[in-house]
């Protein structure tokens, strides 16, 4: 808005210009008096020479102002079509959740253009669009609908269940993994705690054994036979 009134401004300057200039050549507006001096002298005519050059410059950057309106309308017409793809998205989108709900029946591609159009007509958020937005959206919809069929609310929701199933089923696993790993790590450290006794408590015997057989030598050694011989006994 403000480029447009800046144009629109420059445009009535470059015309009083010519104008002003156009009258003074005829004589019936004065030209510019500049008190000019250069090096010491007094120019004459600078105020004529600067009020022509001045209209001069303003006609050559009138010649500018259609590219820079061209530009303006392409810009313009770029902003207009972004708004109707916003549109025709909201409106492709609030159809294509209607479909995935199931709010459309199955028909050819007329009917299923008509319901999917008169949705979109009784939107509250939509009723306000052009009718060939809302007609463009609606055969959209009806394109994708097969893909709506595919990923429908119910299908969706039945694999986001069986999903979280899943993630349940695979967080009580980790549970009982990490439990395991518990009871594997005490029984570890406690089989090693017996390892360890018995190898402390198998030292204590045999250093035992050997005290008692350093301190009793002869209780290691073998019986001598006996030298009294035996008499038979009597009969009486």
């Amino acid at each position: 808005m403000m480029r447009r009134l800046a144009l629109i401004l420059f445009a009535g300057l470059a015309l009083f210009s010519v104008l002003a200039t156009g009258l003074a050549v005829a004589g019936i507006w004065p030209w510019i008096d500049l008190p000019v001096m250069w090096d010491g002298l007094h120019v004459a005519h600078a105020g004529m020479l600067a009020q022509i050059g001045l209209t001069v410059f303003a006609v050559a950057l009138c010649f500018f102002l259609p590219t820079n309106a061209r530009i303006m309308q392409l810009e313009n017409s770029h902003r207009q079509f972004s708004v109707r793809v916003d549109d025709i998205t909201r409106a492709y989108h609030a159809a294509h959740h209607a479909d995935r709900d199931g709010v459309f029946n199955l028909g050819d591609a007329f009917e299923s253009t008509r319901d999917r159009l008169a949705y979109l007509r009784d939107h509250p958020d939509l009723g306000m669009l052009e009718p060939e937005l809302l007609e463009l959206a609606a055969k959209m919809s009806h394109i994708s609908r097969d893909l709506a069929e595919a990923y429908s609310t119910e299908r969706v929701e039945r694999a986001r269940s069986f999903l979280k199933q899943r993630q349940f089923e695979i967080a009580q696993f980790n549970d009982r993994l990490e439990q395991a790993k518990a009871i594997h790590g005490e029984f570890s450290t406690w089989i090693n705690r017996l390892d360890l006794e018995e190898n402390v408590a198998r030292a204590h015997l045999e250093r035992l054994l050997d005290e008692m057989e350093r301190l009793l030598p002869e209780l290691n050694q073998p019986a001598k036979p006996s030298k009294v011989t035996q008499l038979p006994m009597r009969v009486e």
